[in-house]
């Protein structure tokens, strides 16, 4: 396999995974808050925050490493504008991950009492940022040049 290719494909990966681990974990967070059982909310608020969202912080930070590896295998300059408004929108997006790993820590501090809608609204609105943004980029980089 050539060399340039491969690393279309170990840049395309982490991001198509990253999309869908979100989809997967806002979806299995709303049933498991439409159940109404805390414990399994709980566990499911734990295993999110202290396994998935650092797995997906690695697979989002390996997108800038291998997205600047393709580039520099092509030859194009970093100045040009569908990069620059890539990576924009990928630190919009860090920072976006980080409001919403607070709101689910707060979301599972406030598990035991009754979770103020507020709190609720911003976890949904981060979230869907998120994915937003995750589509955004990808069709900022699927629309390069070839």
């Amino acid at each position: 396999m050539e060399h340039y290719l491969l690393i279309r494909v170990l840049h395309a990966l982490p991001g198509i995974l990253l999309l869908l681990g979100v989809l997967a974990h806002a979806f299995m967070l709303w049933k498991a808050w439409r159940a109404g059982d805390k414990a399994v909310l709980q566990r499911k608020l734990q295993r999110t925050r202290t396994i998935s969202l650092p797995v997906f912080a690695v697979l989002a930070l390996s997108l800038p490493v291998t997205g600047w590896w393709m580039v520099n295998l092509a030859g194009w300059p970093l100045s040009q504008l569908w990069l620059l408004l890539g990576s924009s929108l990928f630190a919009v997006l860090m920072i976006v991950g980080l409001l919403l790993l607070g709101r689910l820590g707060a979301w599972q501090a406030q598990a035991d009492g009754a979770v103020p809608a507020k709190s609720l609204r911003f976890v949904v609105a981060y979230a869907a940022l998120i994915v937003v943004l995750l589509v955004v980029i990808m069709a900022v980089m699927g629309a390069k040049p070839v």
